[in-house]
């Protein structure tokens, strides 16, 4: 988490989990009854895909903006996951396609897949949302991999 870009996750609630492999982040779990104050960036400035938490009170303004055109170059496709209802079992995997770890994720829960590999498996009828860099590139912007046995 990025501290220089906002405050502090409330203890009481639950927390985000980050997944990282050999010092390289491969996801971000944030679950339904993760709080803030204020606002908590999760992911770093240079991240494809920022995403960030916010807590304000009725009544705050953010004025009027628009982003402006700037170039940027992206070389991995970042996906988030917002599971509206449901459950699904997420299963981890490095840059090769080892398997590292599974978490389940339900309703409310939402996933930032930053990098390695990823599957799903839907264990209770599931409807969710998927957002990502684009644009996608038919048959250039994945490739399957076969998993090694789960250790």
């Amino acid at each position: 988490m990025n501290e220089d870009r906002g405050t502090a996750l409330r203890a009481s609630e639950a927390t985000v989990r980050r997944i990282e492999h050999k010092g390289q982040l491969l996801a971000i779990i944030i679950p339904a009854g993760c709080r803030t104050t204020g606002v908590t960036f999760l992911t770093d400035n240079d991240s494809p895909l920022q995403v960030g938490m916010m807590h304000r009170q009725t009544a705050w303004i953010i004025p009027p903006h628009l982003h402006i055109n700037e170039p940027r170059t992206v070389e991995k496709t970042q996906e988030a996951l917002f599971i509206r209802e449901g459950r699904l079992r997420v299963d981890i995997y490095d840059e090769i396609g080892v398997y590292l770890e599974s978490h389940v994720l339900a309703a409310g829960d939402i996933i930032l897949l930053a990098g390695g590999g990823h599957g799903f498996e839907v264990l209770e009828e599931a409807d969710f949302l998927e957002i990502k860099t684009g644009p996608y590139v038919e048959g250039r912007d994945k490739r399957h991999i076969v998993p090694a046995a789960k250790r």
